[in-house]
């Protein structure tokens, strides 16, 4: 993920967490904000230390920015999305989080329809 794709400031996290909506599964709450100004979308990550040591969390990580790296084409450009994993993700492979991430982003209503 290229830099002007992540949110990293804390103040960037705190506008979409009070400004954006929500949409939770069992495995992640996602908060979507709208950016129209913005051509492209960018994402942000929180993953608690209740899910595991370092070695863990950044497993996590590196799985929900593959998985949007992945699915780029179908995710709605100028939203602002933060992604946080809750505890069943721990125990979840690259595949299982990508389906979950999946389904928590069709129920938010933001990935494109795939042309056939």
């Amino acid at each position: 993920m290229k830099k002007k794709y992540r949110i990293k400031k804390n103040e960037e996290f705190q506008e979409v967490f009070q400004r954006g909506t929500s949409m939770a599964n069992r495995q992640f709450v996602i908060y979507i904000l709208d950016r129209p100004e913005q051509p492209y979308f960018r994402i942000g990550l929180s993953v608690s230390k209740k899910l595991g040591k370092a070695v863990v969390r950044n497993r996590i990580k590196r799985y929900i920015r593959q998985c949007f790296l992945e699915m780029k084409e179908e995710i709605m450009p100028g939203k602002d999305y933060v992604v946080i994993a809750r505890l069943p993700v721990a125990e979840m492979d690259f595949f299982e989080v990508k389906k979950s991430l999946i389904h928590v982003l069709r129920k938010a209503g933001v990935l494109k329809k795939r042309e056939k």
